[in-house]
């Protein structure tokens, strides 16, 4: 096959991405190997496009291995548009996935490279992302201000490239919510929603900023307990759901069948309750099939590396190292996924069951029922864990109760009472005392509260409560915003220590 033809699936790939992302892969994967000598002078293109292709996926690994060649080949090839683009996805896939705030080379390569960049817009992205961090760290108002400033000047070269001026309208609009302020937020919504016809815009970012907006419009009304509304904007937001990414698709399937329960339409809480499975089902084939071809492209850097260094002792350790990782950690998402299916399949049979009660009354009796027994054993796993007196001993039993209960967390106990009162149980005095401090504070914050307390990371905190990270992350800079204290001076953790060393000895 040419040289030239495989110019031409490449281009062909490029102008497939953003509509196609299964036929862009196509394209992708009928260029030969090896892609270095297949497309010479154009690797970083092919690189930066798998990458695109793999964020579409949520295929999270592979998407920074594939920013991580695309940034080599485009020093290469001095392509600083995409060595710029590619640090930039690095930086952000850092500061997120990591959450590593203070390591700024990537950000600093970017600038770099942009400044080099033919295209005059693509910096604009720099002042934009820092703006999305600011509303990440719950910084609401300084991201807005980073924005506004420079809303005319984006609102001016929208027809020429309209992408920063949506981006700008779709961050206000969240940052208004997180407010308060539904006024704003509606306004810069319905700004968003205008650009539906511009030109310079593709249909499916649009949508897909759509979706995401719609989705926390309905989690802002749900949090209210305004049903009407919550149901107008999730079928607004299904409307769109092929356009959601991952997380938020999560949370889109989560919150309708949390929304439909509380309606007692059990007939649709069962079908959202299947169709996240499905969606876990597909996430998880996704992730195994990303780390068998990890474990291929870390052989294959086995032998290129074997060409480039002497010393093939050393080389042939890091990558069986590295392929030993990955098995590992195959093997854990395979055991975490089997029992998650597993509680996820007991709740639907649940639900099936719950259908035929005649009344809300007949419900409610049939469930608390059902729980009896249930509650009844975990309260003495707690007590027997309260009992424990070595401090590292009992701590680790807590992570693993804890992790037994975050799906039935989310569907059994109805984030309610229950869960609480099982916490309360290993540490009574905190709660009194966070209640008491801290009134403003809802009982989702509060648990989150004597999570970070306990010394869990966001991560583990997310699978307790069966959520995101990024939500996780949204919840603690909330509370942060609740609670008084020197920002400056201290962090969350550091203040609830300090707060609460006397009462809850044993998480500290």
């Amino acid at each position: 096959m040419s040289q030239e033809n495989n110019y031409r699936l490449l281009d062909s790939a490029i102008a497939s991405i953003d509509i196609d992302a299964e036929r862009a892969w196509r394209f992708l994967d009928s260029i030969p190997e090896p892609v270095p000598k297949s497309l010479k002078g154009r690797v970083a293109e092919y690189y930066s496009t798998k990458a695109l292709v793999h964020d579409e996926y949520n295929q999270y690994s592979k998407f920074h291995q594939s920013n991580i060649l695309a940034l080599k080949y485009a020093v290469e090839e001095e392509n600083f548009c995409i060595a710029g683009q590619a640090s930039l996805d690095l930086h952000t896939d850092k500061y997120l996935v990591a959450e590593d705030t203070t390591d700024s080379r990537y950000l600093d390569q970017a600038k770099k490279y942009f400044e080099k960049c033919d295209d005059k817009y693509l910096a604009l992205q720099i002042e934009e992302m820092q703006s999305y961090y600011k509303s990440l760290d719950g910084k609401f108002e300084e991201s807005n201000a980073i924005i506004l400033d420079k809303i005319d000047y984006y609102k001016s070269i929208s027809n020429e490239v309209g992408y920063y001026y949506m981006f700008a309208n779709y961050l206000l609009a969240s940052n208004y919510l997180q407010l308060k302020n539904l006024e704003k937020a509606h306004k810069y919504f319905n700004e968003l929603k205008a650009l539906k016809n511009n030109p310079s815009i593709l249909p499916y970012n649009q949508k897909s900023f759509l979706a995401s907006l719609d989705m926390y419009f309905a989690e802002t009304y749900y949090e209210k307990s305004i049903m009407d509304s919550t149901f107008h904007y999730l079928q607004s937001a299904s409307r769109n759901s092929k356009y959601m990414a991952g997380d938020v698709l999560q949370d889109y399937y989560k919150l309708s069948a949390s929304a439909y329960k509380e309606a007692n339409d059990l007939e649709k809480f069962t079908i959202y309750i299947d169709s996240l499975v499905n969606y876990e089902d597909k996430l998880f084939i996704n992730n195994v099939d990303a780390s068998f071809d990890i474990n291929k492209n870390l052989l294959d850097a086995e032998s290129e590396l074997h060409d480039q260094k002497k010393d093939k002792a050393l080389v042939i350790r890091i990558v069986f190292f590295l392929l030993g990782l990955v098995i590992v950690v195959s093997l854990i998402y395979l055991f975490l996924y089997g029992k998650h299916r597993s509680k996820l399949k007991t709740i639907k049979k649940k639900a099936t069951d719950l259908s035929y009660l005649k009344s809300n009354n007949e419900q409610l009796a049939v469930k608390i029922h059902g729980l009896e027994e249930y509650i009844k054993n975990l309260k003495k796993e707690v007590r027997d864990i309260a009992s424990v007196k070595c401090l590292d001993h009992q701590k680790l039993k807590i992570k693993e109760l804890y992790t037994n209960l975050h799906v039935n967390s989310s569907t059994i106990l109805d984030k309610g009472d229950s869960h609480l009162e099982l916490i309360n149980d290993l540490n009574i005095d905190f709660f009194k005392k966070i209640n008491s401090l801290y009134p403003e504070l809802n009982k989702s914050e509060v648990i989150i509260c004597y999570y970070v307390l306990m010394g869990f990371s966001n991560k583990e905190i997310s699978v307790f409560l069966n959520t995101t990270i990024r939500s996780v992350e949204s919840r603690r800079y909330r509370i942060s915003k609740k609670i008084d204290f020197d920002k400056k001076e201290t962090t969350l953790v550091e203040h609830l220590r300090k707060t609460f060393k006397e009462t809850l000895h044993s998480a500290i």
